[in-house]
């Protein structure tokens, strides 16, 4: 704010300089001829009249004689008043007329002021506007990252420090311990160079993070940072890129030469797809200025001269679209895998941001663990401050349990809504999740029963939460099936009490799943009658999968495909319904109890339905620390 209004004043200050003297200008041109110090007219033939008369005493002449100031005696007043009187012209008459009269006359020539004035102006106002334009490129030039820095385009906009306090170590990096491993000997070879040199070994030159949002990437950079003990410089891809060619190859010109100023040094592009993306993509060619910033970077990372002591380390969640150039050895020796932490991991991590939470005894961070498959590290991080957060709105001293597992349904459900009232509705929608739920109970390779609430979150109006027995990296056929079943069991409920003219929109969540399952199972499992075909759809990611890409099969295995999917979503339908079919009398039972209660433990569920029929054994997951 102080900024703008330093610029507003910076350009309103020469403009009144300009109004100021253009008026003064002109103030001194009308004082200097006179003219305007007389305000009464006078005709010129009431001025003649005056003349003839004897009432006129002295004239002035101006502008050539076309403009008169007379004094001349009132005869009503009796005393001399200044008159302008406009004359046709100083003609030869008029002056032997004031001459016979006996009055006193003077000529006054015309001045040159209004001239002289006039160009100052038009001079002034150009010169005070260039200089302050120079005056705000100057000052602007001086903030680093402004928009005023038009000369510096091209220097690059990488933050340096010479000892990068980041306050984060490797300690603080939990969950990727083969990724830590892997930098942390980056680390101990600019420490102790000597180790590696004294059997050959040569510094890598590159290193690729990879992985998917939030597991970790930038904290490793960050820890390297920390760890280091060199000269560190940090920028964004995007930040090579402007709408002016030239500016992105310049800026990473400027980068390495002010690394190797500081050799050896490390040299972190985050998001490193927004440059690094495959040249030759664009439609119709053209010479594109992120593929002169690429040539750029891949000529000073391995290129004619080399780049002795600088180790580049770079993240992404996008390495498929990368410059095969940008990825061969010599660049970028290594890829470091960042993959989304395992149950183990998960603990680690927990560890980690758990040092400054108050965490209730009863808290057991093994069993969060159990319940968080697939989160990576910024959603455990995210998940325990939800935590704390709901602790301190419930003025709790400590987190307890309650407030994980409510954080863990608000970060993948969303918030909390209000309880259903007691209506038809309520209990349509507590027979749909009572239907999930009872199939997944009763399907041996599905994953059991966390709880089943209709307390609504998010859109859905109520939930069934199944929890993973096993870190489960690969699924069988009839695993998927069991899911597949699973997902169809809402409907299936609707259908079987309350008809099929009464089903609602509510499961169509549950089909879109379900369809999608049967189609991978179709076109990339091989898990259908079309045999083990992979059957996707590809494309050039850079010209639009979704809309340039062709499908590499004939129409009538397109229609297979279709129909195969069809058979597999009804097969887990009919499942389903013959479940909902066989066990209608605990449903109901177990519906009357959710609808009392609004949510059941699924350890009281697989209770209750175990005193109807049995239950089947699943597989349980054993955690090993």
């Amino acid at each position: 704010m102080k900024s703008s209004w330093r610029t507003i004043l910076l350009w309103a200050i020469p403009l009144l300089l300009v109004g100021f003297f253009l008026w003064q200008g002109s103030f001194v041109v009308n004082v200097g001829n006179g003219v305007n110090t007389a305000s009464t007219r006078m005709t010129y033939g009431r001025f003649l009249e005056y003349l003839e008369k004897g009432r006129v005493s002295s004239v002035d002449l101006y502008d050539n004689g076309r403009t008169a100031i007379v004094e001349a005696i009132d005869p009503e007043l009796h005393q001399i008043q200044r008159l302008r009187v406009d004359l046709p012209g100083a003609t030869p008459e008029l002056i032997e007329k004031l001459k016979e009269s006996g009055v006193t006359f003077d000529y006054h020539p015309a001045r040159n002021d209004g001239a002289i004035w006039g160009l100052l102006g038009n001079l002034l106002f150009p010169m005070l506007l260039i200089g302050s334009l120079f005056l705000l490129f100057r000052r602007s030039s001086n903030i680093p990252g402004s928009p005023g820095q038009a000369m510096n385009f091209g220097k690059s906009r990488a933050r340096f420090m010479m000892e990068a306090k980041t306050g984060v170590t490797f300690d603080d990096v939990a969950g990727i311990d083969e990724a830590k491993e892997e930098l942390q000997e980056i680390v101990t070879f600019l420490k102790h160079p000597e180790k590696f040199t004294a059997v050959g070994a040569k510094i890598p030159k590159g290193v690729l993070l990879v992985g998917p949002p939030g597991t970790g990437k930038t904290l490793l950079a960050k820890a390297i940072a920390g760890e280091a003990g060199v000269p560190f410089f940090s920028i964004s891809g995007s930040e090579f890129v402007e709408m002016f060619v030239g500016v992105g190859a310049s800026r990473v010109r400027d980068l390495f030469r002010k690394a190797k100023e500081n050799a050896p040094c490390l040299i972190f592009i985050d998001e490193i797809d927004a440059v690094g993306r495959q040249r030759g993509a664009g439609i119709g060619g053209g010479n594109d200025e992120r593929e002169q910033t690429l040539n750029q970077l891949l000529t000073e990372m391995d290129g004619f001269e080399g780049n002795t002591g600088i180790i580049v380390i770079a993240a992404t969640n996008r390495v498929d679209v990368l410059d095969a150039a940008l990825l061969r050895p010599g660049r970028f020796d290594r890829q470091v895998m960042v993959d989304p932490p395992d149950f183990k991991g998960r603990v680690a991590i927990l560890e980690v941001h758990a040092r400054n939470k108050k965490l209730s005894p009863e808290v057991s961070l093994e069993a969060i663990a159990r319940r968080t498959p697939g989160f990576s590290g910024a959603d455990l991080a995210n998940l325990l401050n939800e935590a704390a957060i709901l602790t301190a709105r419930r003025r709790k001293p400590e987190i307890t349990m309650l407030e994980i597992d409510d954080a863990i349904d608000r970060v993948v459900a969303g918030m909390e809504g209000t309880p259903l009232v007691d209506s038809k509705s309520k209990r349509l929608i507590a027979y749909h999740e009572v239907g999930h739920a009872i199939v997944g109970t009763l399907l041996k390779d599905h994953d059991p029963v966390q709880k089943v609430t209709l307390i609504p979150r998010g859109r859905a109006q109520g939930l069934t939460w199944f929890m993973p027995g096993e870190e489960q990296n690969m699924l069988t056929k009839a695993q998927l099936m069991a899911r597949i079943a699973g997902a169809m069991g809402g409907r299936a409920a609707e259908e079987e009490v309350f008809g099929y003219d009464e089903v609602t929109t509510g499961a169509a969540g549950d089909i879109q799943q379900a369809t999608e399952l049967a189609r991978q199972m179709v076109t990339r499992f091989g898990m259908s009658e079309l045999g083990p075909l992979s059957l996707e759809v590809g494309g050039e990611i850079f010209l639009g999968a979704g809309w340039m890409s062709r499908a590499e099969y004939s129409e009538e295995i397109a229609a297979y495909i279709d129909e195969q999917i069809r058979k597999i979503v009804e097969h887990g339908h009919q499942i389903a319904r013959q479940i909902i079919r066989d066990n209608r009398e605990v449903i109901d039972r177990l519906v009357d109890l959710l609808i009392e209660k609004e949510t059941i433990d699924g350890e009281e569920f697989r209770q209750i339905v175990a005193e109807y029929t049995e239950v089947p054994e699943k597989e349980r997951f054993v955690p090993q620390l």
